[in-house]
C-alpha cells in the first residue's frame, strides 16, 4: 500500500494553496485530501511584511468498506463482459510520490530559509538583474526628441486632466532635477488615485510615461508622487528593512522580500548598504522580481 505523505504549500490564501497541493498529489478535489491550515495568510503594514498562507495536505486513506465496494462495481460494472474476454483494467490510481525532496521548492523566514513550497511553483530564475533589452530604433519613426521641460508639462495637464475626469479636487505641482521629472499630485481627494499597495500610482506612472513616449524618442526618468504615498512607503521600507537587516546580522540566515518594483527595490538596497554586516541581491524576474537580504559570510 502506498504512503500517504503530507505536502506543505503556501499561497496568497488558503484556496490558492490547496489548489496547488492538490495539483501536487494529483487530486482533482479537496473532498479526496485532508486538509490542515497551519497559518492564515497576513497583510502587512504599508504592504510590507506580509505572510502567505501555509497548509499541509495529504491523499485521504481510503477504508476497506470503500475498497471492497469499488472492487464490486469494478467486477459487476454497468455492461455485460464479452464472453471469453478479459475483464478490463480498472485505471490505476495516481498515487504521492514518497520522496518529494527534489520536488519541493525553497521558501524563506527570517531565520533562514525552509523546506515548505511556495504556490504557485515558479521556474528556477537567475539571481543576476537582466540586462534591460534596447529598443530598436525604426528607420520610419517620425517622432523628434522633446525637451525635458515640454515633457513635464505634457505630463502635468494630463494629470490635471485626470483629477477633472474623477472629478477630484488636487493639484499638480512638477519640478526638474537633474534630468528626472518630479511629479507631486497634492489633495485630500487623490488618496482615490493611490490604490492598494499604490497599485493605481503605478497605472498613471505608466500612462505617464507612454503619453510622453508617444512624442519624443527619448523620454526622461519620471517620479511620480500622490497624496504623500510614494515618500510615507520609502519611510515606512527604510525603517522595516533596517529592523530585518539588524535581525539578520545578529541571528544569520537571509531573508527574501515580497516582490517590489524597481523605485523600492533601490530603496532596500541603498539601506542595506549603509548597514555592515549584510548584503542585498535581487532574484527573479519582473514584474515579481524581490530582494534578498543576507548575512555577510
Amino acid at each position: 500500500m502506498a504512503s500517504f505523505e503530507w505536502v506543505e504549500v503556501r499561497g496568497p490564501n488558503v484556496e490558492k494553496a490547496v489548489e496547488a497541493a492538490l495539483a501536487e498529489l494529483g487530486l482533482s478535489s479537496p473532498d479526496e485530501a485532508d486538509v490542515e491550515v497551519m497559518q492564515e495568510p497576513q497583510r502587512g503594514f504599508l504592504g510590507l511584511g506580509g505572510q502567505d498562507a501555509l497548509v499541509r495536505v495529504k491523499r485521504k486513506e481510503r477504508s476497506s468498506r470503500d475498497s471492497a465496494s469499488r472492487s464490486r462495481r469494478t467486477r459487476g460494472g454497468t455492461g455485460s463482459r464479452p464472453s471469453g474476454g478479459k475483464p478490463a483494467e480498472a485505471e490505476p490510481r495516481r498515487e504521492a510520490a514518497s520522496n518529494r525532496t527534489g520536488r519541493e521548492s525553497q521558501g524563506r523566514n527570517s531565520t533562514g530559509r525552509t523546506s515548505s513550497r511556495s504556490a504557485p511553483a515558479a521556474p528556477n530564475r537567475p539571481t543576476e538583474r537582466p540586462k534591460p533589452k534596447e529598443r530598436p530604433v525604426r528607420e520610419d519613426d517620425d517622432r523628434e526628441e522633446t525637451p525635458i521641460p515640454d515633457q513635464s508639462a505634457d505630463i502635468r495637464r494630463f494629470l490635471e486632466g485626470l483629477l477633472s475626469a474623477f472629478g477630484l479636487e488636487g493639484e499638480v505641482k512638477e519640478r526638474i532635477e537633474e534630468g528626472v521629472i518630479y511629479i507631486d499630485v497634492v489633495g485630500e481627494q487623490t488618496e482615490a488615485l493611490v490604490g492598494p499597495k499604490g497599485s493605481i500610482i503605478q497605472a498613471v506612472l505608466e500612462l505617464c510615461r507612454t503619453i510622453v513616449q508617444r512624442k519624443t524618442m527619448d523620454g526622461a526618468k519620471i517620479r511620480l508622487d500622490i497624496a504623500g504615498y510614494t515618500e510615507r512607503r520609502r519611510e515606512a521600507l527604510r525603517i522595516y528593512t533596517t529592523r530585518l537587516a539588524e535581525k539578520i546580522k545578529a541571528e544569520g540566515g537571509e531573508v527574501m522580500l515580497e516582490p517590489m518594483n524597481a523605485a523600492d527595490r533601490k530603496v532596500v538596497h541603498d539601506t542595506v548598504a549603509e548597514i555592515d554586516g549584510v548584503r542585498s541581491f535581487s532574484e527573479g524576474e519582473e514584474p515579481r522580481r524581490s530582494v534578498v537580504i543576507a548575512a555577510e559570510e
